[in-house]
């Protein structure tokens, strides 16, 4: 009698426990609640009743898109200070950086190695993207994707953005350490999944943004160090890559809670469209201006040449608009691309959709059929659209194109401390050079400065090389100058 009771416990505990692991193992493979994972780091995070969040700090990152060879790593850069004011509530952001290049070669539109820093004040609110310019609002529409990136994953923003696009949760193991993942899309703009560790903190955002030249690109963003900021958890670290290399590596030194925001973005930023301006340079020359970056249109007999077409969909559409208007019944047969600097290949997805060869420098050529051939899915571009594939035709000394009436030399600027794989375009019989960055003109009649630039020295230098009997300039940023501007700028008379 005293055995039995035993034996049925012993049974019964067996039958429990038999219970509970088969309850534990289909608990492991029931999905979790995103709604609650959130729930569960925004209460660890103090995230649910925030609405502005800034914070601040320095580091060290690079520019993106902006190799000094193709398909290199962008050029390192020193961050010595940064800002970043949120809104969440309002879809807005405003961005301060202070930066000095940490490495002499490669693009971007920082003073040359040694010759001070650069700074610039980025805008959102809603679909609108803006910089100021001193104490004017310039629209920046080609900012758009990745200001909207940058405001949705933040650590707290990224919640609030899993929530609204209904994300779905799940686990994953990194390196060994187990997570829950919160995975959405925000539409048209990029996916993203964001790792929360067992302590409810965001800790790692992968995603994929579109780009306008290297098609769906991915980004890595860590975070690491969280403090608590009145009642608010912050890292005091984040990392972040794009396109495998590291962008941003900041740490924080400041963080502001609720603070008042007031990002509106000016009605001239609303009304922005682009625009081209078209001013005839020569008989069946254009310089088509309007906006930060140019492009030159050359009629040959039986078609059209284009020298570059920049920065994004937008503008290059209203460029390639222009182009039909001013020679129509021509078809475009090239897009010559000054260089792989991202502001200026961001439209050459749009000179592929009208059918047109891209001619690009020999060193591009490789870099450019594997970015071609990576399409935006998340916001299909004017290449997706109609279906055409990248033709790319490298350039290695030079290229010349004659229908018998016109001759346009394509060659590469040899020697330059902005981009390896550097096309310049002359036309002999106009005595008309087609260049970018290399010499950007300065205000008419502006005194030649105390230092000559380099670029505008190793532009000189490839022009006697090359015999050029050049007579003009038709830079892609800035007016038309004839010659002797250059020759000023670099203490020649």
């Amino acid at each position: 009698m005293t055995s039995s009771p035993r034996l049925s416990f012993t049974w019964a505990a067996g039958l429990v426990a038999s219970s509970l692991l088969i309850l534990s193992g289909c608990a492991a493979w029931a999905p979790a609640d995103p709604v609650a994972v959130i729930q569960r780091a925004e209460t660890a995070m103090g995230g649910a009743a925030l609405n502005t969040l800034r914070y601040a700090g320095s580091g060290t990152g690079s520019t993106f898109g902006q190799a000094w060879q193709p398909g290199t790593s962008w050029p390192k850069i020193t961050v010595t200070s940064f800002s970043r004011l949120v809104d969440y509530q309002n879809s807005a952001l405003r961005q301060e950086a202070a930066v000095t290049r940490a490495e002499a070669s490669g693009g971007g539109a920082l003073p040359l190695m040694g010759l001070g820093e650069q700074r610039s004040v980025g805008m959102l609110q809603g679909t609108w993207a803006w910089n100021m310019v001193g104490p004017a609002p310039v629209a920046s529409p080609v900012a758009l994707d990745g200001r909207i990136h940058d405001l949705w994953t933040t650590p707290h923003g990224v919640l609030k953005a899993a929530l609204k696009n209904k994300a779905t949760a799940g686990t994953r193991t990194l390196d060994g350490k187990p997570y829950t993942t919160l995975s959405f899309t925000e539409p048209g703009r990029f996916e993203a999944t964001a790792y929360v560790n067992a302590d409810n903190l965001v800790e790692r955002i992968d995603s994929r943004q579109p780009n306008p030249v290297m098609g769906d690109t991915p980004s890595v963003i860590t975070f690491s160090g969280y403090r608590d900021y009145a009642g608010v958890k912050f890292p005091s670290r984040i990392r972040q890559t794009m396109g495998g290399t590291e962008v941003l590596d900041i740490q924080v030194s400041e963080v502001q809670v609720n603070i008042a925001a007031d990002i509106v973005a000016p009605e001239l930023v609303r009304q922005f469209a682009e625009r081209v301006v078209a001013e005839k340079a020569a008989d069946g020359v254009w310089h088509l201006a309007g906006g930060s970056h140019n492009s030159v249109l050359i009629e040959m007999k039986d078609y059209a040449v284009l020298v570059e077409t920049p920065l994004y969909d937008g503008r290059s559409a209203a460029v390639l608009a222009e182009v039909r208007k001013l020679v129509p019944g021509k078809p475009l047969r090239y897009v010559v691309n000054s260089h792989h600097h991202f502001d200026h290949a961001g439209g050459l997805r749009t000179g592929v959709s009208e059918g047109a060869t891209l001619i690009t420098s020999g060193a591009g050529k490789p870099w450019y059929d594997k970015a071609m051939s990576t399409t935006n899915s998340i916001r299909p571009d004017a290449m997706a659209r109609s279906g055409r594939r990248a033709t790319v035709e490298g350039v290695s000394g030079k290229r010349i194109l004659n229908d018998g009436a016109r001759t346009v030399e394509i060659s590469e600027i040899q020697g330059s401390v902005h981009a390896q794989g550097f096309l310049m375009v002359y036309l002999p019989k106009e005595k008309i050079l087609i260049e970018a960055d290399a010499y950007t003109p300065g205000p008419p009649n502006a005194p030649a400065p105390a230092q000559p630039n380099a670029n505008h020295v190793n532009l000189v230098q490839n022009i006697e090389q090359g015999k050029l009997a050049v007579e003009r300039i038709l830079p892609l940023h800035g007016r038309i100058v004839p010659v002797s501007e250059l020759m000023t700028a670099v203490g020649r008379k």
